[in-house]
């Protein structure tokens, strides 16, 4: 089942940058595997997948135990707490969500420095971590002056109803990552959309979709 959410993911990725103009290469299919058994993880490597995203650093640890093959390409996309940043940092490419500047410190301090994105905190939602719009260009010349490579912008938009609702926040970020971009030539990634509206974000410029429910189906109770 997960092997056709795959194969179907791909097909909408490539419909939506086709009606964009633009090329489905460009952006890249973070599978998130949380909650999914190793198992199911080795069947998506065997059908050709190498890209997978982790929300608790608990369950990255978990897989680097296993025996899941050493070129898998990890990303991280949850809150990193301070005090795991270290194990979070050895066993990623990239981090999704740099979301505040007491981390910069700490991430930046350790022996292995992935790169990172910033996460922006558009509606301003207080349940929610990330930068205010108007922190974005201060926290990367930080980070930058850390010795942290920060390589774009994250965002997690307010749940939509319907995927459309996404697309406000999806344009908006975009216009933040070319402002961005035109100082910081290297941090060119927009990590956006999920699900529910992923289709959306590739619309609006997504480089790195992240999805879970629609490879895997929705959660098993």
């Amino acid at each position: 089942m997960a092997v056709d959410g795959l194969i179907d993911a791909r097909r909408r990725i490539a419909a939506a940058a086709a009606k964009a103009g633009r090329d489905p290469e460009a952006v890249e299919l973070v599978v998130v595997s949380k909650g999914q058994s190793d198992a199911t993880v080795q069947a998506l490597y065997d059908a050709g997948h190498r890209l997978f995203g982790e929300n608790r650093a608990d369950a990255l640890l978990e897989r680097h135990q296993g025996t899941l093959p050493a070129d898998i390409r990890w990303h991280f996309v949850g809150t990193v707490q301070r005090r795991k940043a270290g194990a979070i940092s050895r066993r990623i490419e990239l981090l999704h969500s740099m979301d505040r500047q007491k981390l910069e410190g700490a991430w930046a301090s350790l022996s292995s420095v992935p790169p990172v994105l910033l996460q922006v905190n558009l509606a301003g939602e207080a349940q929610k971590h990330g930068y205010d719009r108007r922190d974005i260009q201060d926290a990367a010349e930080r980070l930058s002056d850390l010795g942290v490579a920060v390589r774009g912008l994250m965002v997690l938009p307010p749940a939509p109803q319907a995927p459309e609702d996404s697309r406000r926040w999806f344009a908006e970020l975009a216009d933040l990552g070319a402002a961005l971009r035109a100082v910081s030539p290297k941090a060119a990634e927009l990590s956006m959309g999920m699900s529910s509206d992923f289709e959306v974000a590739v619309e609006c410029g997504s480089t790195m979709v992240r999805l879970g429910r629609t490879i895997f189906g929705p959660p098993k109770d």
